[in-house]
């Protein structure tokens, strides 16, 4: 009976109850994926074996070896080292605090999930506010007193103010947040007032809390595998247009890095301005013979969390090394500008930004925790105790701490959005809808870009990242091919922007993990949340209308649209 029906509708059907799935979340993301998995092949769309060779593709290779990668990142506390140094750096002043704070977990943003990210950077980041928050209980009234920054001053004035008994651990938290119970003031029981000793002070635990979670959001940007988003777009858009070769990791972070930089100051002067006020030469002082005491308290407090790390280790060493590795190899195997690694081999395109990540990851598997001809490694735990390993020959993660990481719904949601598109391929839908869109032809391509991004970000703040982008995808290919519009064009401003979902907690999951540490409000979030949005979009339309279109030679229909669209008229 199915059969009779055309293959146009029955792949609109499957489109409509799985995205009315991902959007009202009534079953979890990964199992709403499976619906095209049992629908096509009972709707006559597709047979049952094409649909499952959609669900694993390239960039399910190239996730599972950047998450051992992550996996190593984490065993070892290498993030911790990064993000305390960089804090170190930065200092106590709570502009230059907050922008220490972004620089940091933007740059693990780009190689880490942005959960994991957010979930790994807002404990140190609790740890500091609750130092800033204890010590303004005690010189509440001395918190413009400022006094000569020298060592001894520093040790005086710890020994003379004898800290509260702050228990602050800096564990590898869980998305769940549950690092912050572990470092809240004995105060906080009290009225919700007591919590914060002036304004001032909640208004900088405000200012940093959101910083983090929009930070990793402008990092997860950056890179191919920064965020699931990206990765879809590249799998769907090569599957797409096979013929294209112009997106990977090299060329994506040439347009993206600079979009990232000018976000991530116009957010910090946003957020500055939201929470701090407008005298940035009081925050963001980098001279040393004028400081707070509380603000020395809180530059030792720092200190002392990035002592106990202790010496850097061997596997430390060893996964800096790889990092640093899997980048070039990354950034050499087709730079475009000169010949890539790729072409010392006789066959070409065998060779992806995949082979790379999971070379590496086995071989983490591979190598021994242990540095040659010495004693057993000691193991940072959570708590910061440590452990003695007690196999010589144990490797640098194992499949458990693979397991940990990997996370397996998205690998589903993103083989989901790959069998969508399949589907809408051979069915013909995605030709129908482009033909519906037609009426549009007499827009600019930077008015169809814009509404784009506009629509994307919107629905995104109510939806998953991942199933909006899923969605929109085909339609905007189909919406580019009718207007003649270079595909690109549309699909990496809307890719770009599917991310600003930051309005709100249930935008996206580091919204949600801020938001669990009690220091903003949702309607904080939401007046925080429209800058940004707002910042992000008009840096990715700038960056579309002038580097991109060099970079991707934007300016003309590219004969690999051509083929498809003719291909897919047939």
């Amino acid at each position: 009976m199915h059969d009779k029906l055309p293959l146009e509708a029955c792949c609109a059907y499957v489109l409509i109850v799985t995205a009315v799935y991902w959007v009202s979340e009534a079953v979890p993301l990964g199992a709403a994926a499976l619906v095209p998995a049992f629908l096509y092949p009972l709707f006559g769309v597709l047979k049952s074996s094409e649909v499952a060779a959609e669900y694993c593709k390239d960039t399910t290779l190239l996730l599972m070896g950047v998450i051992c990668l992550a996996a190593s990142i984490e065993k070892w506390n290498l993030h911790k080292r990064i993000a305390l140094r960089m804090v170190m750096i930065a200092g106590a002043k709570p502009g230059m605090l907050v922008l220490g704070f972004m620089c940091c977990t933007v740059f693990l943003s780009m190689w880490l999930s942005n959960t994991s990210t957010t979930a790994m950077v807002m404990p140190i980041a609790e740890a500091v506010l609750q130092q800033l928050i204890s010590t303004g209980v005690a010189d509440t009234q001395e918190d413009s007193e400022t006094v000569e920054a020298t060592e001894d001053d520093c040790l005086s004035g710890t020994a003379a103010l004898s800290l509260p008994a702050v228990n602050i651990s800096l564990p590898t938290v869980e998305t769940n947040g549950t690092g912050r119970k572990a470092s809240k003031p004995k105060k906080e029981k009290e009225s919700k007032d007591s919590r914060y000793p002036t304004k001032r002070d909640h208004m900088i635990c405000k200012c940093l809390s959101l910083s983090i979670t929009y930070a990793a959001t402008i990092g997860g940007l950056i890179t191919i595998t920064g965020t699931s988003t990206n990765l879809i777009f590249a799998e769907q858009f090569n599957n797409r247009y096979p013929d294209a070769k112009v997106i990977n990791f090299g060329t994506w972070f040439i347009f993206s890095f600079p979009i990232a930089i000018i976000m991530l100051l116009l957010t910090w002067v946003w957020l500055h301005f939201l929470f701090l006020g407008c005298n940035f030469r009081e925050t963001c002082s980098l001279s040393k013979k004028r400081k707070t005491r509380r603000e020395m308290l809180s530059e030792r407090k720092i200190h002392d969390e990035y002592i106990k790390l202790g010496p850097i280790s061997y596997p430390e060493v060893v996964t800096g090394v790889f990092f640093i590795l899997m980048t070039l190899l990354w950034f050499t195997r087709e730079p475009g500008f000169v010949p890539g690694w790729t072409s010392l081999f006789e066959k070409k395109g065998y060779r992806t930004d995949a082979t790379v990540s999971v070379l590496l990851g086995f071989l983490l598997f591979l190598i021994p925790a242990r540095r040659p001809f010495s004693r057993a490694p000691r193991t940072t735990a959570g708590d910061g105790s440590a452990e003695r390993d007690p196999d010589p020959l144990a490797p640098m993660i194992t499949w458990k701490d693979f397991q940990n990481l990997m996370p397996w719904e998205i690998v589903i949601l993103v083989g989901g959005g790959y069998a969508l598109a399949a589907g809408c391929k051979v069915s013909g839908l995605s030709v129908w809808i482009g033909r519906q869109l037609e009426p549009m032809s007499g827009l600019p391509p930077w008015m169809v870009t814009l509404l784009a991004c506009l629509l994307v970000s919107a629905v995104t703040e109510f939806a998953s990242n991942p199933a909006t982008l899923t969605v929109f995808l085909p339609i905007l290919s189909a919406l580019s091919e009718t207007l003649q519009i270079n595909p690109l064009h549309t699909l990496i401003p809307a890719t770009m922007c599917v991310s600003f979902g930051v309005m709100l907690p249930v935008g996206n999951p580091p919204n949600a993990i801020v938001f669990s540490y009690g220091h903003v409000q949702i309607s904080d979030m939401v007046k925080a949340g429209f800058g940004v949005n707002l910042i992000g979009v008009l840096v990715v339309m700038l960056a579309i209308m002038t580097w991109g279109v060099p970079l991707f030679n934007l300016t003309e229909f590219p004969e690999w649209a051509i083929d498809r669209n003719v291909t897919g008229s047939l």
